[in-house]
């Protein structure tokens, strides 16, 4: 009998140990209370940059163009240029402020680990994709645009409609941007086990290949404007195999401390 009483007062503690780490996970409905929180600040951001931008289109729109003589076909087109334009920007300008806000939500569910390195290297994250975006406006974008206008000179009367300017300029600068951060996703991949130096070198010539393949699909079809591309690409690739191998040394060196104060 007494045994009986002792496995049911056993089982009856973990039942309400059980209950207890339910209560205190948070439901799908919180889960989903808090994603939504998180989009409508988002979508309010992305808004008031919108509006922003859509207003003053006429101050800041002769600088992106750089004087640049541009066409429009057809009145509808006109407003359709301003509004794809002004999403363009918003979004850019919002970029930081969403991805807070989605760092806010998946928190939560990351390891400490995780959570540490994204606290830290996220404003780099930043800084190098606004590097990437100016690296693509300021050299990759005039260098085609010039190449290809005046290749197109030779046997054409060249006449650039503002849509197509944009869809080009858009085309030039995005994503570059992304492809800058190349770095902080090794060292994130390395940071949780993913990707280790060894494997960087062992693929290094392959890589060089997938760098030079998304260079050409990336950039307009003339090869100056790939070349350019490929080159802060293939040195980008380089320092993340030093970062990486610097951060496996921390690695070791504070795994050996552990060990020798153990």
């Amino acid at each position: 009998m007494t045994t009986s009483n002792e496995h049911q007062t056993k089982q009856n503690q973990v039942t309400e140990e059980v209950d207890e780490v339910v209560q205190n996970e948070p439901s799908l409905v919180d889960h989903l209370t808090d994603l939504r929180k998180q989009l409508v600040k988002g979508t309010i951001i992305f808004v008031i940059f919108f509006i922003v931008a859509f207003s003053t289109i006429n101050l800041w729109f002769p600088h992106i163009t750089r004087g640049h003589r541009l066409i429009v076909l057809s009145p509808l087109e006109i407003i359709s240029f301003y509004m794809s334009i002004s999403l363009a920007l918003a979004f850019g300008l919002s970029l930081p402020f969403l991805s807070h806000f989605l760092w806010k939500f998946v928190k939560p569910g990351l390891t400490e680990k995780e959570s540490r390195f994204l606290s830290l290297y996220s404003p780099v994250m930043l800084l190098l994709f606004l590097v990437g975006l100016a690296f693509g406006y300021f050299i990759v974008n005039p260098i085609s645009y010039n190449f290809l206008t005046s290749l197109g000179a030779i046997n054409f009367e060249v006449m650039i409609s503002a849509q197509e300017y944009a869809r080009f300029l858009l085309f030039t600068t995005l994503p570059i941007g992304l492809m800058f951060e190349l770095p902080i996703v090794a060292m994130f991949l390395s940071s949780i086990g993913l990707l280790t130096v060894e494997t960087l070198k062992k693929v290094r010539k392959w890589s060089y290949v997938v760098l030079a393949v998304l260079s050409a699909l990336i950039t307009p079809p003339d090869f100056i404007s790939q070349l350019i591309v490929l080159i802060p690409m293939i040195l980008l690739y380089e320092i993340s195999i030093r970062l990486v191998a610097r951060m496996e040394k921390r690695a070791q060196v504070k795994e050996m401390d552990e060990t020798l104060s153990s």
